[in-house]
């Protein structure tokens, strides 16, 4: 029978599919089902501090709201400290004593000092490794790139030497050269990377004429560009390569582990399919290595990588001209009415 184990991070899981950072893993009764149907690991959903920054501001305005009524009256309210992370700390340590699988802890924070004190915090808590959610949105033109990778890799070094636990870095793909930032990160001793984050993009409601911010579920197909990405990776790093986004069935799966993937992490396929899809993919991949002989994962992990693929084209921006040149059999799919 297949064997589905895997290892990343330093973590020895029972397979490579990861349930990845969303409300899903703060529910109780939904994190015992995920167990349950079998998932290797979860991210716990990410403690923003730009989220904490703006809870405070708000708790602080609604505590200053009387004050000074009266000449006599300064206050009405004792002034209190904000709880901070303190309330995402508890509930995530209670997830790590409830669950009998690996809790990674995902970050995201605002300040580079910052990075460094809630990861010691998060490690405190006795998860598996932490997983820090990086990103920039551009808000003006007088950053260059080079300064933004510059602080990322700043960051992660204070990071790594601060905990003792295993770190991984969730990027996103608007880099000018992916590949050379994850060169760099690499290099300062990161445990894995996760490719690539799914970043909340706004809508417009055209009868309202504002902003909205609509449900964000990732489509069969998106997996592609972290294929591609995959890929190219495998070999070249010493990290964990972990692929996410569009990522719905076995056969996805199996696609991610056959570019060099070491593990994948769900969540759109589990809103949209129930938490029991952890099992059919899980199923799945057990039937496909069966059929193909294939005993373990390590067995054809990275067989079809741009390193071990014998067509020179291959994962390159050039084969799409490939596809064109056949772009009969795309009329034959898809015929013009």
């Amino acid at each position: 029978m297949a064997d589905l184990k895997t290892t990343y991070l330093g973590l020895e899981l029972k397979n490579p599919v990861i349930v990845g950072a969303s409300n899903l893993v703060t529910d109780m009764d939904a994190l015992q089902k995920i167990e349950d149907a079998g998932a290797a690991a979860i991210v716990y959903k990410s403690l923003f501090e730009e989220q904490i920054q703006l809870e405070r501001a708000q708790h602080e305005d609604w505590l200053d709201e009387y004050s000074e009524r009266h000449a006599e009256m300064v206050s009405l309210f004792p002034k209190i400290k904000h709880a901070g992370p303190e309330q995402h700390l508890h509930n995530l340590k209670k997830v790590v004593d409830k669950m009998n699988i690996p809790v990674i802890a995902s970050l995201n924070c605002v300040y580079d000092l910052t990075w460094a004190d809630y990861a010691k915090k998060l490690e405190e808590t006795g998860v598996a490794a932490i997983e820090l959610n990086m990103y920039s949105n551009p808000r003006g033109v007088e950053r260059t790139g080079n300064d933004i990778v510059d602080q990322r890799l700043g960051i992660l070094k204070k990071v790594k030497k601060v905990v003792n636990i295993p770190v991984s870095v969730k990027l996103s793909p608007f880099y000018t050269n992916v590949l050379g930032v994850i060169n760099k990160m690499d290099k300062t001793g990161v445990d894995g990377f996760v490719m690539f984050n799914r970043l909340f993009q706004p809508d417009i409601d055209i009868d309202n004429e504002k902003l909205i911010f609509p449900w964000f579920l990732s489509s069969e197909g998106d997996y592609r560009l972290a294929l591609r990405f995959a890929g190219l990776m495998y070999g070249n790093i010493d990290a964990n390569i972990c692929s996410n986004t569009g990522i719905f069935d076995g056969n996805h799966v199996i696609q991610l582990l056959l570019a060099g993937a070491d593990t994948v992490q769900i969540v759109s396929t589990l809103y949209k399919n129930g938490i029991g899809q952890i099992k059919n993919i899980l199923t799945d991949m057990e039937t496909w290595m069966d059929k193909k002989g294939y005993k373990t994962i390590e067995d054809f992990r990275g067989k079809v990588s741009k390193k071990n693929s014998t067509d020179p084209f291959a994962y390159r921006r050039s084969q799409y001209v490939d596809i064109l040149m056949q772009s009969d059999g795309v009329y034959e799919k898809y015929p013009t009415r």
